[in-house]
């Protein structure tokens, strides 16, 4: 498991979040982009090793929190406790948009949502990962793709 009790700020470049399950397989949660947060918010949350892992896509500058520094920032500044409710706010909302997506769209609705809503993970990103972020197949992304 992924030990990452920590929050990145992405700067430049991309981070993803990501599952392996037991086929070696890899499904992808989450991407951070330029001013994003991103961390394995159970595992930072409980102070446990992740069940998920963090990579970077492209050359990436981030700043990095670790676990305690953040938590004594919220004990000393209530703006951060603000920041950190808001957060956790648009996590929430992310995951359950995502389930979402996942459980009530096929395949072509969600890649024209991803289109439409965050273009850059087209652009930028291959479609291995593209794919991974769908719950499809790279064969079945290039169908979609050829039809759209």
């Amino acid at each position: 498991m992924g030990q990452t009790q920590k929050l990145y700020f992405v700067c430049k470049g991309c981070l993803r979040v990501f599952y392996i399950n037991e086929a070696g397989q890899d499904t992808t949660r989450f991407f951070a982009f330029e001013n994003q947060f991103a961390t394995t918010l159970v595992s930072f949350i409980q102070g446990n090793s992740a069940e998920e892992y963090m990579q970077a896509l492209e050359d990436s500058d981030v700043y990095v929190i670790a676990h305690h520094e953040f938590y004594q920032l919220l004990e000393l500044l209530p703006q951060w406790e603000k920041f950190y409710r808001k957060y956790l706010e648009f996590a929430y909302i992310n995951n359950t948009s995502r389930l979402f997506a996942m459980v009530t769209m096929d395949a072509g609705t969600r890649y024209q949502n991803l289109l439409s809503q965050s273009p850059q993970i087209v652009q930028r990103l291959p479609n291995k990962i593209v794919a991974s972020y769908l719950g499809v197949s790279q064969e079945t992304l290039s169908r979609i793709k050829s039809k759209g």
